[in-house]
């Protein structure tokens, strides 16, 4: 029971890293409020509920007034919020002339200003209980790969987001990290091939492990992250990636 009693805010943990990360925490003990823009949320509450605590909240992470009202209901159910979990992102595949300037904006403001939002947003109350975030960047914000610019250019603004974070409120007890997946078998990460013959091509010519990782292998991360066994780990990017970034 690392996080008992804890409260955590996990954004798109409807499917993924972020329900893999939601139902983990529920075991260690920790009250999770699902953060998703896709109902299939519910699902997960109700699975948490069986032998623990948790609720919904529809949210785009992109919108400002989405994300207020998600804190607000989590203080109003909660009366604290201890754990920010900045998860919800999306991909596409296509160059910088392919691109266009909604599709650019759309990655850029859900995977990089949904974190800015959400930590604006939760940190005033991380102060009082000297919280955790764990941002959820990628190898692809360690490395850049041809035909993912925004989605590269959004997580590496993850990274140095997250450093410029954690040096800024260390003085108030909030620890700040993120992790990086690689190739995790998720919805979105099969979505970017046309077929699991593709998919194993890419898997073993980039990474040492030569298979794709788990979902619950990024949560036990995430999990050390957000709990005190991390208490002296601030500022830092985990690489859970099968070797992809060597």
């Amino acid at each position: 029971m690392k996080l008992k009693n804890k409260v955590a805010i996990i954004t798109g943990s409807a499917s993924g890293i972020g329900k893999a990360t939601a139902l983990l925490f529920a075991k260690e003990g920790a009250r999770i409020v699902i953060a998703d823009i896709g109902e299939k949320g519910r699902k997960v509450v109700e699975e948490i509920n069986k032998n623990g605590k948790a609720i919904f909240v529809k949210c785009d992470v992109s919108k400002s007034n989405d994300v207020k009202n998600l804190i607000n209901k989590t203080i109003k159910e909660f009366n604290s919020l201890d754990i920010l979990i900045n998860n919800a992102g999306i991909y596409l595949c296509k160059t910088i002339e392919e691109m266009s300037e909604e599709e650019w904006n759309r990655i850029i403001n859900i995977n990089l200003k949904g974190v800015f939002l959400c930590s604006k947003y939760a940190i005033p109350h991380m102060k009082k209980s000297k919280g955790v975030i764990v941002n959820n960047a990628s190898t692809l914000g360690l490395k850049a790969e041809p035909e993912s610019p925004a989605y590269c250019a959004s997580k590496a603004g993850i990274v140095n987001l997250t450093r410029s974070m954690a040096m800024e409120y260390a003085k108030y007890g909030i620890r700040i990290n993120c992790v990086c997946p690689g190739p995790i078998d998720t919805p979105l990460f099969r979505n970017a091939f046309r077929n699991n013959k593709e998919l194993k091509t890419y898997v073993n010519e980039h990474t040492i492990m030569k298979r794709p990782g788990k979902p619950e292998e990024v949560a036990n991360v995430v999990l050390f992250l957000a709990s005190n066994d991390s208490s002296y780990v601030i500022g830092s990017c985990y690489s859970v990636d099968g070797g992809e970034a060597l």
